[in-house]
C-alpha cells in the first residue's frame, strides 16, 4: 500500500520507521512517501499561511502551496485524498477496513486555524477526524489513521487473528488477556483459560467482552445486541 502524506512538519513521520511499521517499510509490504509543503510554496519566505478574510484569531494554510504540492504529489488523481479534520467523519473500524482496501491514499495535515476551503474543494476527497477534540495539527490524528489502516494490509501483522479478535472487529471491546506467570502478586489467571476446552473459552471470551462494552460503551453494546438477537428473540 503506498500512503502519501503532504506536511509542514515532515520530521513528525519519523516515529514511523520504527516498530511494526518499520518492517513494513523495509518489507515492501508499506510505502509511506512524507512531503514538505513549503517546499512547493512561491512566497519568497516559504510561507503556507496568512490572516483569514473576514477576520478572526490564528491563520489560514493559503491555497497555492497546499494545491502544488497535492498536484505534484497525485498527478494522475489515483489517490484517494483525505484532509485530517475536527469537522470531518469520525474514523471508526469500519472506516479504517475501507480505506485499507484503497490502492494508495494521500494524506493532507492541516495546522493553525485550518486550510483554505478552495482546496477542499477541488482537491479533497473526504474529511476524517480522530475525534471531538482539537489538535494543533494534522500530523498526529495521520499518524493513527495509518497505524489503524497499516494493519490491515496483508503481512504487515504475523497473524490475520491480531485483527479479527481485537476491539471494535466484532462490534465489541475486546476480552481480558492473560499470559505467563499463571499467578501474579496474588491475582490468578481464569481457570477457564487453562482447561483447554475452546469452546468454553469462547463463550467466557464473548460474555467478557459483552459485559466490559455494556459498562464502558453502552452504544455499542446496544447496538450489537440489536444487530445479534438471541434465538427466541427471532422466533417472537
Amino acid at each position: 500500500m503506498k500512503i502519501k502524506v503532504a506536511t509542514i512538519f515532515p520530521e513528525m513521520f519519523d516515529v514511523l520507521d520504527v516498530g511494526i511499521l518499520g518492517k513494513a517499510q523495509q518489507k515492501g509490504l508499506l510505502d509511506v512517501e512524507v512531503v514538505n509543503i513549503r517546499d512547493y510554496s512561491t512566497d519568497k519566505h516559504k510561507k503556507t499561511d496568512d490572516a483569514p478574510f473576514g477576520g478572526g484569531a490564528g491563520m489560514v494554510m493559503t491555497p497555492q502551496p497546499l494545491h502544488a504540492t497535492i498536484c505534484a504529489m497525485d498527478k494522475e488523481r489515483k489517490a484517494k485524498r483525505i484532509y485530517l479534520s475536527p469537522r470531518g467523519k469520525t474514523l471508526d473500524q469500519q472506516t479504517v477496513e475501507r480505506l485499507a482496501k484503497e490502492q494508495e491514499l494521500l494524506l493532507v495535515c492541516g495546522s493553525y486555524e485550518g486550510i483554505d476551503e478552495r482546496i477542499i474543494a477541488l482537491d479533497i476527497d473526504e474529511e476524517i477526524s480522530v475525534g471531538d477534540y482539537v489538535l494543533t495539527g494534522g500530523e498526529l490524528p495521520a499518524m493513527i489513521l495509518i497505524n489503524a489502516v497499516s494493519r490491515y494490509v496483508d503481512g504487515v501483522l504475523g497473524s490475520s487473528e491480531s485483527t479479527s479478535e481485537e476491539s471494535f472487529s466484532n462490534g465489541l471491546l475486546e476480552y481480558p488477556q492473560y499470559t505467563r506467570p499463571q499467578e501474579f502478586e496474588g491475582l490468578s489467571v481464569p481457570e477457564v483459560l487453562l482447561g483447554g476446552n475452546h469452546k468454553q473459552i469462547d463463550d467466557w471470551r464473548l460474555a467478557q467482552s459483552l459485559e466490559i462494552t455494556r459498562q464502558r460503551r453502552p452504544d455499542l453494546y446496544e447496538k450489537y445486541v440489536e444487530n445479534h438477537p438471541k434465538p427466541h428473540d427471532k422466533e417472537k
